[in-house]
């Protein structure tokens, strides 16, 4: 039997990039393993299927909204993320899934007092990350997909940080053994991220950030998508135990 894995969809993407590429849920379909049961399920419309130790897996998408505005959908959905770490299920969140987590488990998610960082960014791992089931298979340094404008401010109680940014400082941690977010985007290809620019220059140039300078930064980011591949066999792996 394939392990079951619900994704939590919290948003979608700009319909022009929705159009050309799909959306969310889409890409991690892609990027997750073939033998994981995969279920999409959307947390702005319903609450999340079941009980979280249904799952043997959880992964939670980016979403244009924000944390911070307590909508009731995101409340909910970080009560029943709570309980998914509480009971040990393996998880991992990412944008702003990564600060659902983090705000469900006790942690601060606001703006960030710089704005806006987005593009291909190069993130650093701690020593921390050297004995972590997932990133210690990283490289010290490595390129990923980003973009948000909130950030989570304080990590939760317990939490292990595994990486950062020159620009944000939670780039990634751990909570527990099972339980993971990252503030960048694995399941992003650079040409997602080009036509992220692309939509959002007129937003950019008003924040002062140069779209031409950014786009020529973008490179695939393949150790970061591998976090994908690396969680897949980890949810594979606990079902095993």
């Amino acid at each position: 039997m394939k392990p079951r894995v619900v994704i939590l969809k919290t948003g979608t993407t700009y319909p022009q990039i929705r159009d050309q590429f799909g959306d969310f849920e889409d890409w991690f379909v892609s990027k997750l393993s073939s033998q994981l049961d995969l279920t999409i399920a959307d947390a702005t419309q319903a609450p999340p299927p079941g009980q979280p130790d249904e799952w043997h897996g959880v992964v939670i998408t980016g979403s244009p909204a924000m944390v911070s505005d307590r909508e009731p959908w995101s409340e909910q959905a970080a009560d029943w993320v709570k309980g998914a770490v509480q009971a040990n299920i393996p998880t991992f969140g990412v944008c702003y899934g990564h600060q659902l987590l983090a705000h469900a488990l006790g942690g601060k998610v606001g703006y960030h007092p710089k704005g806006r960082e987005t593009g291909t960014h190069n993130v650093t791992l701690f020593e921390s990350a050297q004995t972590d089931p997932l990133f210690r298979h990283l490289p010290q340094q490595f390129a990923a997909q980003l973009t948000h404008k909130q950030s989570v401010l304080e990590l939760p109680p317990g939490a292990v940080l595994l990486g950062a940014t020159d620009f944000e400082p939670h780039q990634a941690f751990r909570v527990g053994e099972n339980a993971w977010g990252v503030q960048f985007h694995p399941e992003f290809s650079d040409d997602v991220m080009r036509s992220y620019l692309r939509v959002q220059q007129p937003e950019l140039e008003k924040e002062g950030l140069e779209t031409q300078s950014l786009l020529n930064l973008v490179k695939p980011a393949p150790h970061a998508t591998q976090l994908l591949e690396l969680f897949s066999e980890w949810v594979i792996n606990q079902q095993r135990e």
